[in-house]
């Protein structure tokens, strides 16, 4: 139930981290060739995160960066990110080439997820007009009003935890050319308390007419997200659903099969999951032998029960 990994890549790009404070930083790598990840430390840092970024905008040629991933900043589960997005912002000119940011890539050692805080992070997309990637993590504070950005093809915000509002402000966004968008849901407990009303927007697709991938996961409510899945109009278009890492029993699964055809996907991944064999099965008979790939790996999809048999189901991703 927690973060493990950093990122290995962004924007097609291997992750390469550059030198804490006191680290050489002559010889480093071209670039272009890499997803530069600029970190402090959550606990007794150093140097806090806009004095490591300071460096690295003097020691990089920064017109030529394609990606950069934002680590932890100083007390991150108590401080949140503005001076951070202020310090990308006001190099937005340092930066002509950059088409990717992921803005908290901490594992749970650092900072829990839902320990992140975070803030409006919309001025990013407002001062870098060409970024084709966005990304965050951390639900805690977390503001997304509805943006409009031609040129984003990727959003991805991972949460314990998403607020209703930066649901409804995703799906009230205009973003013609975007491909690929993934929302950790989360539950109540960390925040988050949308409705499967709030994903109207995003479902309809009318915003989003280039999307062909799309993650509603990490879900306390994937049942009723699933039973909303299947009639959605967006459906008919994608190429991939991805319903993974929440609570998702055999009645979300049965709704979703029920509703439209899920032939045309290339893939359908449900991965971590509450279902029963019989409904495994029927979910490879009707779409997997139609050619489609799908990801039924319960992984460590955890379950207690009560006294009295009442079952306690958790997603992926909480704390």
């Amino acid at each position: 139930m927690t973060v493990t990994d950093h990122l290995q890549a962004l924007y097609r790009l291997p992750a390469h981290t550059f030198p804490g404070p006191g680290g050489r930083t002559d010889g480093l790598p071209d670039p272009e060739a890499f997803a530069w990840r600029v970190t402090s430390d959550v606990y007794d840092a150093e140097e806090d995160w806009t004095k490591a970024f300071a460096r690295f905008c003097s020691a990089v040629d920064t017109t030529r960066v394609r990606a950069l991933i934002v680590g932890a900043w100083q007390e991150a589960y108590d401080t949140d990110a503005s001076d951070v997005i202020e310090a990308l912002v006001a190099a937005r000119d340092r930066f002509p080439a950059l088409r990717a940011v992921f803005l908290g890539d901490m594992v749970g050692e650092e900072c829990e997820i839902s320990w992140i805080n975070q803030t409006d992070v919309t001025p990013v997309l407002a001062a870098f007009p060409a970024l084709e990637e966005f990304g965050v993590r951390g639900g805690s504070g977390l503001v997304f009003p509805a943006v409009s950005h031609r040129a984003l093809r990727k959003l991805v915000i991972e949460t314990g935890g998403l607020p209703a509002e930066v649901v409804r402000g995703v799906g009230g966004s205009d973003l013609p050319e975007l491909v690929h968008l993934d929302l950790w849901l989360g539950t109540p407990e960390y925040g988050g308390d949308s409705e499967v009303a709030d994903l109207e927007p995003i479902l309809s697709g009318a915003r989003l007419p280039s999307l062909r991938h799309l993650a509603l996961r990490n879900s306390e409510i994937q049942d009723a997200v699933a039973a909303a899945v299947a009639s959605a109009p967006v459906v008919a278009r994608l190429e991939v659903l991805d319903l993974s890492m929440g609570v998702l029993t055999d009645e979300g699964a049965a709704a979703l099969l029920g509703g439209q055809p899920l032939t045309h996907l290339k893939k359908l991944d449900l991965h971590y999951h509450y279902l029963s064999e019989s409904l495994q099965e029927r979910v490879r008979r009707t779409v997997e032998t139609a050619g489609v790939e799908v990801d039924l790996d319960r992984d460590d999809a955890e379950e207690d029960s009560d006294d009295d048999g009442t079952p306690w189901r958790y997603v992926a991703v909480g704390e």
